[in-house]
C-alpha cells in the first residue's frame, strides 16, 4: 500500500495556478475565479492560464502552465476535458505537487473516459503528483476561508467549526454543509469525484491529524482500497477523532446505484457496518442523523453510560421526550437532592421537579429562572447530556426563552440540546443555531442521536483489524477435500472427529473397526459441498454391516446426483460427543475489506435467521466473545431452560485459532466453512463436524 502524503498545501496552498480561468461568470473557470478573488482570503501567489486572453481582471494569463515562471503548490484546472491531459502533462514537468480536476466526463461517461483516467493515474505514479479528481467540486477549507472551487454557493456556505467532510458525491456533501444553518460548523470539505488517485481515504488520514478537526464526517458510495481506507480509519482512532459515516449501498437498490454512479465497488453491507464497529466508525442511516451525531460529538466527548436530563416547558413533550429516552435504551439520571432544591426554589410549586423537568408556565411569565434552572440540572453529578424538547414558536417569549438557554450553556460543560419539533422556525431557531447548539428536529432522532453518541463512548478499541488479503488479483481457487481441510483445521489447533478416508466397502469397514464405533460415513468428493442434501452422510453407525451399507449408499447417492463429480470413496469419522448447540464459523474474503470471520446460529438456521456476526481479522478470545454475544441465539449457549450451560470457552479458543490459521497464510485461503461446529456442556470442547476449505490455487 502506497504510503499518505501530507495534503498540508493541498488545503492551505502558498501558490495557485487555474488553467482555464475565464472572463465568463457563468464558466467553471469564472465562477471558480470569482470565489478565489471575491470570496476567499487567499493570500498567496495566483497565476491564471488561459490561451486566448492577455489579462483577466487585471491579472496576466499565461499560455500554458509551462510559461510559469515558478512552480505552484497546487493547480486548478477547468479545461475542457480535451485538454485537461496536455494540463497535468505540463504541470507535472514542472513540479506541481497537487492537481485538482474539476472537469467532468472521465470515467463517469464508459470505456473512453475510464481509458483517459487510467493515463492520469499512470503520470500521477510516474512523477509522484497527486491528483484530486476529476469530476469533482474542488477544495473547500472553510476554517482559512479558502474556495478553490466553481460551486456558486461557497460564499454562503462559510460557518467555520471542528467537522471535517469528506464524501463521495458533491450533492450530499453540499447538503451536509449547507446543515450551517442550524449552527453546524465545518473545517474542511473535499467531494472525491472519481478517486483516479486521492480517495476519501486519503483525506480521512489527513483530518485524523489536522489541529483544527475534531469529528470527521464521511459519505461512501464504494471503497476502492480497503486496506487503505482501514489505516485511514485507524488513524482517527488512534487520535481520538471520531468518525461518522452514512454507507450507501446498504440494499440491492443501493448497492446498484452507488455502482452506477461511482464505479466502486461495495463491498458486503454486513461486512462493512462489521468493520464499522471494529474501528469505532459511527455507522448512521440518513444525512440528517450524520449531522445531529457530528454535531454532538463536536460538542462534547463521551465517556459511555451517559444519563439524560429532559427540561422543557410542555408536560407532553417532556413526556414523549422521556418516552423516546427509554425507548432508545438510555437512562434518565436521577437528579440529586442539592439539584432538585434549586429546582423547588425558583419554580412554581406546580411545576414537575423530578426528570423530566417540567417548568410549565414559568416561561410566560418570568423566563430569567430558566438560565439557572437549567444550568443546575446540567451540572448535576448524575447528567451527561440534556435535552430540551420545544414543541412550539410562541414568537418573541421562543426568543427570550432561547436566549437564556443560551445563557445557560455558557454555565456547563454538558451539551445542552434543543429539538425544535414545530415547523415553524422563527427568531429562537436562530438563536439556537448562530450559538452553535445546532437545534435538532424531531425527539426521534435525538434520542437515536444521543444513543449513538452514547455508544460511542462505550467503545473500545479491541483487536483493531488489518483486513488481510484485500486487493489481491483473480487466481483459481482449489477445493480441499473434507479429509485434508479437516487435516488443516486439526494442524492449526481446533477439534475434529478422528477419521480416515476409505476407497472401498471392504476398507470402510476395517477403518470403522480401528477407530470404534459410533461411526459416521460421508462421501468423499472436493465436488460435492452439501453432502446431506443428497444422502451423502450417515450417522451414528454401530457396527461393521452398517458401515458397509452405509458406503454403498453415499456413494450411488453421489453417482446419481453428481454423475460428473470425481467421487474418491467416503471419510469413515469417529462421532462427536452428542448434544450441544451447533453453530456455523467460517472465514470468506471480502472484495474489498479482505478476509472475515463470520460465526452464527448453524445448519440450516444460518440461512432462514441470518443470526450472525462478522468481523475482519485478526479476532482474538476478547473479540469471539464479543462476537458471540452479539447473536440473538446466544442464550442457547448460556443454558437455556435447564440445559447445561455450552463450552463458550472452547468456542472462542476455536475461533482464535480459525483466525490465526488465516492471518498466518492470508494470500494462500480463500473460504473456510465449519458448518457445524458443535460446541458441548462446559469441558467438552468445540468440535468442527463438517469443513468446507478452499484454496487460492
Amino acid at each position: 500500500m502506497k504510503g499518505f502524503s501530507d495534503l498540508t498545501h493541498l488545503f492551505d496552498p502558498r501558490s495557485v495556478v487555474l488553467v482555464g480561468a475565464s472572463e465568463r461568470a457563468a464558466s467553471v473557470g469564472g465562477r471558480t475565479l470569482a470565489n478565489i478573488l471575491d470570496h476567499s482570503a487567499f493570500q498567496g501567489v495566483l497565476h491564471l492560464v488561459n490561451a486566448t486572453r492577455a489579462e483577466i481582471r487585471g491579472i496576466p494569463c499565461h499560455k500554458r502552465v509551462a510559461d510559469l515562471p515558478s512552480t505552484p503548490d497546487l493547480a486548478v484546472i477547468a479545461v475542457p476535458a480535451i485538454g485537461v491531459m496536455e494540463a497535468l502533462r505540463d504541470c507535472a514537468a514542472l513540479g506541481v505537487k497537487f492537481c485538482v480536476i474539476l472537469t467532468s466526463g472521465f470515467g463517469e461517461t464508459g470505456d473512453e473516459g475510464r481509458a483517459s483516467e487510467a493515463g492520469m493515474k499512470a503520470l500521477a505514479e510516474s512523477s509522484g503528483m497527486r491528483l484530486y479528481g476529476p469530476n469533482c467540486p474542488g477544495i473547500t477549507n472553510i476554517n482559512k476561508r479558502l474556495g478553490f472551487t466553481f460551486s456558486p454557493a461557497f460564499v454562503n456556505d462559510l460557518r467555520p467549526g471542528p467537522i471535517g467532510l469528506a464524501t463521495q458525491g458533491g450533492g450530499l456533501g453540499r447538503n451536509l454543509l449547507q446543515s450551517m444553518e442550524r449552527g453546524t460548523g465545518f473545517a474542511l470539505w473535499c467531494s472525491t469525484g472519481n478517486e483516479v488517485d486521492l480517495q476519501v481515504a486519503d483525506f480521512i488520514h489527513y483530518m485524523a491529524g489536522a489541529p483544527d478537526v475534531k469529528v470527521i464526517g464521511t459519505i461512501l458510495e464504494g471503497i476502492k482500497d480497503g486496506p487503505r481506507f482501514l489505516a485511514a480509519a485507524r488513524r482517527a482512532a488512534e487520535t481520538g477523532k471520531p468518525i461518522v459515516a452514512l454507507k450507501i449501498g446498504r440494499s440491492e437498490y443501493g448497492i446498484k446505484a452507488a455502482a452506477s454512479h461511482t464505479a466502486s465497488l461495495t463491498g458486503s453491507a454486513e461486512v462493512n457496518s462489521a468493520a464499522f464497529r471494529q474501528l469505532g466508525i459511527i455507522e448512521v442511516d440518513d444525512i440528517d442523523e450524520l449531522v445531529d451525531v457530528a454535531s454532538l460529538l463536536a460538542r462534547g466527548t463521551p465517556r459511555g453510560g451517559e444519563r439524560i436530563a429532559v427540561f422543557g416547558s410542555s408536560g407532553g413533550a417532556c413526556a414523549l421526550a422521556a418516552d423516546m429516552v427509554g425507548q432508545a435504551g438510555l437512562v434518565l439520571a436521577d437528579l440529586a437532592p442539592e439539584t432538585t432544591a434549586v429546582l423547588a426554589a425558583k419554580l412554581p410549586a406546580y411545576a414537575a421537579l423530578g426528570n423530566p423537568v417540567d417548568t410549565t408556565t414559568v416561561t410566560l411569565t418570568n423566563p430569567g429562572v430558566i438560565e439557572e434552572t437549567l444550568a443546575a440540572v446540567a451540572n448535576d453529578p448524575s447528567v451527561s447530556l440534556v435535552m430540551m424538547p420545544m414543541p412550539l414558536d410562541y414568537g418573541p417569549v421562543s426568543h427570550t426563552v432561547a436566549q437564556r438557554m443560551v445563557a445557560a450553556q455558557a454555565l456547563t460543560s454538558v451539551p445542552l440540546v434543543p429539538v425544535w419539533m414545530s415547523e415553524r422556525t422563527g427568531a429562537a431557531y436562530r438563536c439556537f443555531a448562530e450559538a452553535g447548539m445546532v437545534p435538532m428536529r424531531s425527539l426521534r432522532n435525538a434520542a437515536k442521536a444521543f444513543r449513538r453518541y452514547t455508544d460511542h463512548g462505550a467503545w473500545q478499541p479491541g483487536s483493531m483489524p488489518k483486513g488481510l488479503g484485500a486487493g489481491l488479483s483473480a487466481a483459481p481457487v482449489r477445493s480441499l477435500s473434507e479429509a485434508d481441510g479437516k487435516a488443516l483445521l486439526r494442524e492449526a489447533g481446533l477439534t475434529v472427529p478422528q477419521g480416515v478416508p476409505a476407497r472401498s466397502a471392504a476398507e470402510a469397514r476395517s477403518v470403522a473397526a480401528s477407530l470404534g464405533f459410533p461411526v459416521a460415513v460421508k462421501i468423499a468428493s472436493a465436488d460435492i459441498l452439501h453432502k446431506s442434501d443428497i444422502g451423502g452422510v450417515v450417522l451414528g453407525l454401530q457396527d461393521v454391516a452398517s458401515v458397509e451399507a452405509a458406503f454403498k449408499a453415499v456413494t450411488q447417492a453421489a453417482a446419481r446426483h453428481h454423475p460428473a463429480a470425481r467421487i474418491d470413496g467416503a471419510l469413515v469419522e469417529r462421532m462427536a460427543p452428542s448434544g450441544g448447540v451447533e453453530l456455523l464459523l467460517s472465514i470468506s474474503r471480502d472484495p474489498v475489506l479482505g478476509l472475515v470471520m463470520t460465526c452464527g446460529l448453524g445448519g440450516i438456521h444460518v440461512e432462514l435467521l441470518r443470526d450472525v456476526a462478522h468481523r475482519l481479522l485478526p479476532v482474538d478470545e476478547t473479540e469471539a466473545g464479543r462476537m458471540l454475544r452479539e447473536l440473538r441465539g446466544f442464550p442457547l449457549l448460556t443454558g437455556l431452560r435447564g440445559a447445561a450451560p455450552c463450552d463458550i470457552d472452547a468456542l472462542a479458543r476455536a475461533m482464535l485459532a480459525l483466525s490465526d490459521l488465516a492471518e498466518g497464510r492470508p494470500e494462500e485461503i480463500e473460504e473456510i466453512e465449519i458448518n457445524p461446529i458443535r460446541v458441548g456442556a462446559v469441558g467438552e470442547g468445540a468440535w468442527a463436524l463438517d469443513a468446507v476449505v478452499k484454496m487460492r490455487a
